[in-house]
């Protein structure tokens, strides 16, 4: 969610700070500030609105010379988007500024501590009653950063990231986290701390995982981490595998063209490496014994949003290949009801950044549980794989736009490997058999290629759609996922209603909301793969019809049948049933992606909405 960026070394921070946040923009925010440290003063530059407002400001007022500073791009929360509320928050004395994702829960009961004292407090935020105390514990501290933060951090209950700079201290950058994320970048005499590695990988790609309840103090030269009581930690060092070109938009106009345009190579690339010179699959990391995972009885995916999605589409393939009943929860609603899960469980948590707080916090849930635990992710020494028994990275690259293209087909990839591998150990499918199903996910990124050179037809439909009020989409089988995802792409994007619903249950309910005119697309399943599926589809849109829709059939190459009864038809290529989502899930992305360029929006960062979910 929010983007935040530390910097001490030789270079100007201020060049280095604002650039990083400029590379975090896509997680989503609704003001930025920045501080730094020069001639032992605090200096302070922040503005509501987007970073461009921010650099307006410094160069009407430009702040002096500092190789030490912290920047922040904020998601309001606490108060609403304006330049009192936005961080940097400063503590009443000038002496320390502070930074701040998540949520400090307990805040009220501080803020009233702080107004009792007699402190004055300039914003509406939670944010601001961390830098003032940390003022007031510095003199109990002996006027030390590290030791002040640990002890402020010892009474903050909730999730946050802290970054803060002290004017006294001003070689020294302090940051602390729990249950929120925070990376350090490790230098050449200079040393960095952000939400993100993209705010710091044109620097250096040496990077270090920070764990729970740790304060890390950076100076030019050394980077040093304890955990809330001082304790000494030893903290992961890991190579961040792509580079700053990887984060650009590499000539598209939007990072949502470059991301979908990328999907064939995503593909190919989460399927590299996972197969063994004796034919065996395996996962990145795992500490889940073979024993342990032919006990399991159950396989449940938490997830949100797009994930969630993915999750869907992968119950189909786990529960055909494995013969493991599959569940597939909403992380944000999992804990809330006691599920019913224990050590014969295998809860499988599907998040893009590693760090959606919704799913850190189901995960956690069923390890207090005994379940045995599994992430997909993409981003390497997040929080949810490092939290869970085993992992498997999708190795999409870099998903900068804030609707998510190629990590949906990823995590697809991802979770079918999942299966695939349970059926291997639980010697559920012959070796041949994985080998088939492989070869044709190997297939994919050609068939991927194939839907992305046909593209223009979608493209001119979702112009002549731009001013509909209303998309209705249906599926059969994995084909709900994908109206599901469609229907998503284009609420995120067009800020329009759109829905999903399976196609059998248009009778239930749905078909009242058909009138004349009104857009419904359909996923058509295989005419030769899923034969008994293709007809009902083609009765449900006769349904529709006979009631004035105007239907847009995704259909496979050849399939002649579905001509008669839609308005238009986007072809995809013939594929077996279960890959299917591979390449009907994209033209629906196309489509969101022209519609709402079509409205005027802001395609790559959809108003309300942030990257990453690092609150609850």
């Amino acid at each position: 969610m929010c983007g935040i960026v530390g910097y001490v070394g030789q270079q100007q921070a201020l060049e280095i700070v604002v650039a990083g946040l400029r590379r975090l923009e896509y997680r989503g925010y609704d003001s930025a500030g920045v501080a730094v440290i020069s001639d032992g003063e605090l200096s302070v530059r922040k503005k509501a609105g987007k970073l461009a407002n921010l650099e307006t400001l410094l160069g009407s007022d430009p702040m002096p010379q500092s190789t030490t500073g912290i920047g922040h791009t904020r998601w309001a929360t606490h108060g609403g988007p304006t330049d009192s509320n936005a961080h940097p928050h400063v503590s009443e004395d000038s002496t320390v500024a502070v930074i701040h994702n998540g949520i400090i829960e307990n805040f009220a009961e501080l803020r009233s501590e702080l107004a009792a004292a007699g402190v004055h407090l300039a914003s509406e935020t939670d944010t601001e009653v961390v830098a003032h105390l940390l003022a007031h514990e510095l003199p109990n501290a002996d006027d030390d950063l590290p030791e002040a933060m640990r002890r402020v951090c010892r009474r903050l209950e909730g999730a946050f990231t802290l970054v803060a700079i002290d004017r006294s201290q001003p070689d020294v950058v302090v940051g602390a986290r729990r249950n929120s994320p925070l990376v350090v970048g490790v230098g050449d005499g200079e040393n960095f701390l952000a939400s993100d590695v993209a705010a710091f990988v044109a620097h250096t790609k040496q990077a270090l995982e920070l764990g729970q309840d740790q304060v890390v103090v950076l100076t030019a030269d050394s980077v040093t981490v304890t955990d809330f009581a001082g304790e000494p930690v030893e903290a992961k060092p890991y190579l961040v595998d792509w580079d700053a070109s990887a984060a650009e938009k590499g000539g598209y106009d939007l990072f949502m063209l470059k991301e979908i345009a990328e999907q064939p190579r995503a593909v190919a690339d989460s399927l590299r490496g996972r197969i063994t010179k004796d034919g065996r699959i395996q996962l990145d990391e795992t500490n889940l014994e073979e024993a342990t995972l032919r006990s399991i009885n159950k396989v449940v995916v938490i997830a949100c949003g797009t994930a969630a999605h993915a999750g869907m589409v992968a119950k189909y393939a786990i529960e055909h290949w494995t013969r493991l009943p599959v569940e597939v929860e909403l992380a944000s609603e999992f804990r809330y009801r006691d599920p019913i899960v224990g050590p014969d469980s295998l809860v499988i948590a599907i998040s893009q950044s590693g760090e959606t707080m919704d799913t850190l916090m189901a995960l956690r849930y069923a390890k207090t549980q005994g379940a045995r635990t599994l992430a997909i992710c993409n981003t390497v020494g997040s929080t949810i794989p490092r939290e869970s028994d085993a992992v498997l990275y999708t190795y999409a690259g870099p998903e900068i736009a804030v609707a998510s293209t190629k990590a949906f087909l990823t995590q697809i990839i991802a979770a079918y490997l999942v299966g695939m591998y349970l059926a291997q150990v639980r010697g559920t499918m012959f070796e041949d058999e994985i080998r088939r199903v492989l070869l044709q996910l190997e297939d994919m990124p050609s068939k991927v290629d194939l839907v992305l050179d046909t593209t223009e037809g979608v493209r001119e439909l979702a112009r002549d759609l731009a001013n509909s009020t209303s998309v209705l989409f249906l599926g059969r089988h994995v084909g709900y996922p994908v109206a599901l995802e469609g229907a998503l792409k284009l609420k995120e994007l067009a800020y329009m209603h759109a829905e999903g619903f399976p196609a059998g249950e248009l009778k239930h309910g749905p078909i009242a909301l058909i009138e004349d005119g009104v857009p419904v697309i359909v996923v058509v399943p295989s005419a030769t793969g899923r034969a008994d599926l293709h007809d009902k589809v083609i009765s449900n849109i006769q349904e529709v019809r006979a009631r004035g829709a105007r239907v847009i059939a995704i259909a496979e190459e050849g399939d002649e049948g579905i001509t008669p009864f839609a308005d238009h038809v986007i072809r995809i290529p013939v594929v077996p049933t279960l890959m299917q989502p591979l390449v009907a899930t994209v033209p629906l992305q196309v489509f969101a992606c022209e519609l709402a360029t079509a409205k005027g929006h802001d395609v790559d960062q959809p108003r309300n909405l942030a990257k990453s979910v690092t609150v609850e």
